[in-house]
């Protein structure tokens, strides 16, 4: 019965044996079939070999300033790509002691790492096996993506990410693959490829990157979220030092160089140019001038280039230390006007007018309604962002009263663009300051006289002080900002101390034509009105144009154009466009008027309206200036220029019926100078800045030597008085001619009726 009884036992063994080789080999089969169709692609497409040689990550593009330093990228994915070359050893050497030990022995797959993750991971549920990904899987991965979750499409994603894993070990060398690696992996925050992370987190290339820097980097592959050192500083640094210890474990370091690493506090030096970069306002810029530029030449040579992926190098005329300075300069200044503007709308009449404005303003978007709701609101303020939940008209209220404002720097021998800061923030605030349209008030004033200038009147040639009220216009009367009258001013002296009246006069002197020629001559696109206002500065005119045109009164009377971009290369360097040397310039001016403008507002700097610059603000550079202040203080403006440099600056609410109150405050000397002069300031004490951005004028040739020799101002004597009685109802002509006519047809004449 035993042995019949063992019988039974035999070949039920045999059968349950046989049954479970049946099973194995059937599964074995399945699986090989399951490879054949996933290899073939029947769940989807498996890329080829030659797929895998053409493959190409999408690289931003870098934007440099003119002396190599990174502003900006342009980008669908925000990746900068390394060589191998330029991974240090130690970077490298985390890399494998973290994720791939064995990463130089297999061939794609590594069979080992697979068994000890079935055995402990699946078998024995023990987690701290790790994973059994290859770097070379994992590239596979980076390089293709997933499109689906779950289980089955697990399982279906490995299989292919084993085949291609197999097939990039047989396309490239290890090297390759680790660089591949390192290029495509993602640390989060839309940073890919270890180059970015670098510059993200450390603010440095990734040859500069340190043991403990490398360490943070690698470890965050592991979750870049959970190990980010920026939001999560202690898990990064928990991180950190596994990736050390693993680094000792392998022998890539020293016992006691990984506890002494260990024990060194985590330090960031993270720059995100995605939040705010030295220069946004002026990427906008670049960007799509480089398109027009890219777009020519596509269009020609038949190329097709893409400013987001093909990882251009495109450099520009920015010189980003003054771009620093002047972001300073907004920062140190309109941080204090900004609170001084807010707190005069606190109380009394001023407070009810801000009221009555809100509402208007409330009632033009269609808010009226939901005036008292309260929303979360994200608030710019200079000292960083802030979220409040606020009323919807607190927060209009909020945005109505920011000061905004632009500044722009440039060459006047070239027209390169040297600084542009087009606001207080990009992101919230994008409409661009510099190129925004405002009364140019007494900024209009050096244009108004270098016609005159062009036309044969002298500096010293003196212009009535009397006051004047024109009938035809409401009996309108212009005024000094002093309301002095009487007396006489040279044109010198009227320019330099920006007397209103006596600029009046020069213009019912010259006449609206001649004006309107030099302002057409000098770039202006806005048609000026022929108004007797226009005099003290009602025509409009946006930063950049003033710019361009006070540049002729630093270059010698020559018109130039603005540029932003030097060159744009391919990735490895070669030259894809490059700016050419600037044609011969259109002469706008004579250069005897360029040179007697640039003397007056040189005078204007030291004794005008810009004296503050020297004596307030400490800056002695050599300088031409000019202040300006629209009725009601509702804009600001100065401009500096010498021979290497044209800079000006407009700050002013965004409407004009938010204002300060009071000159000290809100005119061009209170409240636009101040941007120019600290900027400048920095760059007086930056010795080799200086040199390149700073030169002193000209000296004046001898037959202009005695041009400016003669007083600002003098007092009208009985004689004076007397010949005025005779004088009331005569023009003057340049050439001493004299025409009787009475004001009112004069007038007429001038200025076409409404």
């Amino acid at each position: 019965m035993r042995r019949l009884g063992l019988e039974i036992d035999s070949r039920k063994l045999k059968k349950v044996a046989k049954i479970a080789i049946a099973f194995i080999l059937g599964a074995i089969g399945i699986f090989i079939l399951f490879i054949i169709a996933v290899q073939y692609g029947a769940f989807g497409k498996l890329q080829s070999k030659e797929d895998l040689q053409d493959y190409k990550n999408a690289t931003a593009s870098t934007v440099l300033s003119e002396d190599g330093e990174l502003i900006g990228h342009f980008f669908s994915e925000n990746r900068t790509n390394i060589s191998f070359e330029q991974i240090p050893l130690h970077l490298h050497n985390a890399l494998i002691a973290t994720e791939d030990v064995r990463f130089y022995k297999h061939k794609g797959v590594d069979i080992r790492s697979l068994a000890r993750v079935f055995v402990k991971t699946i078998l024995i549920s023990d987690r701290s096996s790790g994973g059994g990904s290859t770097i070379t899987q994992q590239l596979a991965k980076n390089m293709f993506g997933r499109t689906k979750t779950g289980f089955p499409a697990i399982l279906v994603n490995k299989t292919k990410e084993a085949i291609l894993a197999n097939r990039i070990e047989k396309i490239f060398t290890k090297e390759e693959i680790i660089t591949l690696y390192l290029n495509t992996v993602s640390f989060g925050e839309n940073v890919f490829g270890i180059g970015t992370a670098s510059l993200r987190y450390f603010n440095k290339d990734v040859e500069s990157l340190t043991v403990e820097e490398s360490a943070v980097l690698i470890g965050m592959l592991k979750a870049n979220s959970f190990y980010n050192p920026r939001l999560n500083p202690e898990n990064a640094t928990v991180r950190r030092n596994v990736v050390l210890s693993q680094m000792g474990k392998y022998g890539y370091l020293e016992e006691s160089e990984t506890d002494s690493i260990s024990n060194l506090s985590l330090v960031l030096n993270y720059t995100n140019f995605d939040i705010s970069g030295p220069a946004d306002y002026f990427l906008y810029q670049v960007k799509k001038d480089a398109l027009g530029i890219l777009n020519r030449i596509d269009s020609v040579a038949g190329t097709e280039w893409n400013i987001d992926e093909d990882g251009l190098i495109i450099t520009t005329t920015l010189n980003l230390a003054l771009q620093n300075y002047a972001n300073n300069s907004f920062r140190d200044h309109l941080s204090v006007m900004q609170k001084k503007l807010r707190d005069q709308y606190q109380k009394g009449s001023r407070k009810k007018f801000l009221d009555a404005f809100t509402a208007g303003e409330l009632k033009r978007l269609s808010l009226t309604n939901q005036g008292s709701q309260v929303r979360l609101h994200r608030m710019f303020d200079w000292s960083g962002f802030y979220t409040d939940s606020i009323s919807v008209s607190d927060s209009v209220k909020h945005s109505i009263t920011l000061l905004h404002a632009g500044l722009i720097a440039i060459d006047p021998e070239t027209g390169a663009v040297k600084a542009w800061v087009g606001g207080i923030d990009f992101k919230t605030q994008p409409y661009d300051q510099v190129l925004a349209r405002r009364q140019l008030a007494s900024t209009f004033k050096p244009i108004l006289f270098a016609a005159a200038f062009e036309e044969g009147i002298e500096p010293c040639q003196f212009l009535n002080n009397d006051s004047v009220t024109i009938p035809e216009y409401e009996n309108w009367t212009p005024e000094n900002f002093d309301h002095t009258y009487g007396g006489k001013y040279s044109l010198a002296g009227a320019l330099a101390h920006s007397m209103n009246v006596p600029t009046f006069n020069l213009y019912t002197n010259i006449g609206f034509q001649k004006v309107d020629s030099m302002w057409k001559n000098m770039g202006f696109l806005f048609p000026l009105d022929n108004t007797p206002s226009l005099a003290l500065g009602t025509a409009e005119a946006n930063i950049e144009e003033v710019a361009l045109a006070y540049a002729s009164f630093a270059n010698g009377g020559l018109k130039i154009s603005p540029y932003n971009l030097i060159s744009i290369k391919t990735s490895s360097g070669e030259v894809i466009w490059e700016n050419e040397k600037p044609a011969e310039r259109e002469r706008i001016l004579n250069k005897k008027t360029s040179l007697l403008i640039g003397a007056i507002l040189q005078k204007a700097v030291r004794e005008g309206t810009g004296a503050s610059m020297a004596y307030k603000f400490g800056v002695t550079l050599p300088l031409a200036g000019k202040t300006g202040t629209s009725q009601d203080y509702s804009d600001a403006w100065f401009t500096a220029f010498n021979p290497k440099l044209v800079i000006v600056s407009r700050v002013g609410a965004s409407s004009p019926a938010i204002h300060f109150y009071n000159g000290s405050d809100g005119s061009g000397s209170g409240l636009a100078l101040p941007l120019v002069a600290i900027t400048l300031k920095m760059v007086q004490e930056n010795q080799e800045l200086r040199k390149e951005l700073i030169a002193p004028f000209p000296e004046l040739p001898a037959e202009l030597q005695l041009a400016l020799e003669c007083p600002d101002f003098k007092e009208d004597n009985i004689f004076d008085k007397f010949l005025d009685i005779f004088k009331k109802d005569q023009i003057i002509y340049d050439d001493g001619t004299q025409e009787p006519r009475k004001k009112r047809s004069l007038f007429r004449r001038i200025f076409k009726r409404r």
